[in-house]
């Protein structure tokens, strides 16, 4: 992997709250990079130790072959440019119209009016509000400045794109459309985008690769269609499959979770498996979703009470290859 970004054992603290433990992290060049977790997990200040706003207690972060600790305030000022961040809450300028907003950065950096506003305009049309270039963000919806604040994050043509909870304030319709521009910019320009969020959809529907934060450490780390197949950490769980117990009531029978990447659709897999235990087993939950352009499924299933009925089943599925978890219904 040719790596874009190297976090080691990051740790930062304030005051007597550690929120970052021993944090490591590697983020290829040109990849989508999620990093999920519930609230005061540590999330929103990794990205913001990734471009120095806030200022680590130790460890290394290294941004294309940059120690930034070691950078001079010039050297990191200029390390800055190369990264751009979006934010949950638009963070856009009320004063200044939708141009003036996205040419705002190149203002900073001493470049012409005529320079910045053609920049702005090639901008604006790539995020599809060319039309919007003399409104006013209050007169924009949540998506149009979202769409606004990324225009203004490419203007510096950056190499890494840092997106703080960026659809959070949105609603799913414009979530889906602000992610799928999102990979459009990743895929034309090669953009390395690291997606922070405490939602699963959004991993789910852009992310090759999560690290999923608990508790000021990472949990777990690796491509989300095999986390999704077989999360190995009580966190990752609670995250992947968050209806891992949808049952109201205390069940003495074994349930199992069917975990479907694609490949198995056209056989009658839990008819075959009634067939073989000689019993009927209950379906309790099912759910797809997309990943990396595949269907992926999980199927929760009560056993029969009887042992060998249950040993049976659960024969099949290792027998056919089939990938199960067991439940611990509560």
């Amino acid at each position: 992997m040719d790596e874009i970004i190297k976090i080691e054992n990051l740790k930062k603290s304030f005051g007597s709250l550690t929120v970052l433990d021993g944090v490591s992290l590697s983020i290829g060049r040109g990849e989508i990079f999620g990093v999920i977790g519930l609230s005061g997990a540590g999330k929103s200040t990794l990205i913001r130790c990734i471009n120095r706003l806030e200022k680590p207690d130790g460890g290394r972060i290294v941004v294309d072959g940059q120690d930034l600790a070691l950078l001079s305030p010039s050297e990191l000022q200029r390390a800055r440019r190369k990264m751009g961040m979006i934010f949950q809450q638009f963070n856009l300028l009320s004063q200044r119209t939708v141009l003036k907003n996205v040419r705002f950065p190149l203002e900073l950096e001493g470049i012409s009016r005529e320079s910045a506003n053609a920049r702005a305009r090639e901008l604006l049309e790539l995020v599809g509000l060319s039309d919007k270039e003399n409104a006013y963000p209050a007169l924009l919806s949540g998506g149009q400045q979202q769409r606004v604040a990324i225009a203004r994050a490419l203007a510096t043509n950056p190499q890494v794109l840092l997106c703080d909870e960026a659809t959070s304030a949105l609603d799913q319709r414009t979530t889906r459309q602000i992610l799928d521009l999102l990979q459009s910019i990743n895929r034309r320009f090669n953009i390395t985008i690291v997606i922070i969020t405490h939602e699963m959809r959004v991993i789910e529907t852009v992310c090759g690769r999560v690290a999923i934060i608990h508790e000021s450490r990472i949990a777990e780390e690796g491509a989300v269609a095999e986390l999704f197949k077989q999360p190995k950490t009580a966190a990752a769980r609670e995250l992947i499959l968050p209806a891992a117990n949808p049952l109201s009531a205390p069940l003495s029978n074994s349930c199992v979770r069917l975990v479907f990447d694609g490949t198995q659709t056209e056989r009658p897999i839990v008819s075959e498996m009634v067939l073989c235990c000689g019993a009927p087993v209950n379906i309790l939950f099912a759910d797809t979703k997309q990943i990396e352009g595949r269907t992926f499924g999980q199927l929760l299933l009560q056993l029969p009470d009887d042992p060998q009925a249950q040993a049976a089943a659960k024969n099949y599925l290792v027998q056919n290859e089939i990938h199960f978890i067991e439940e611990v219904a509560v």
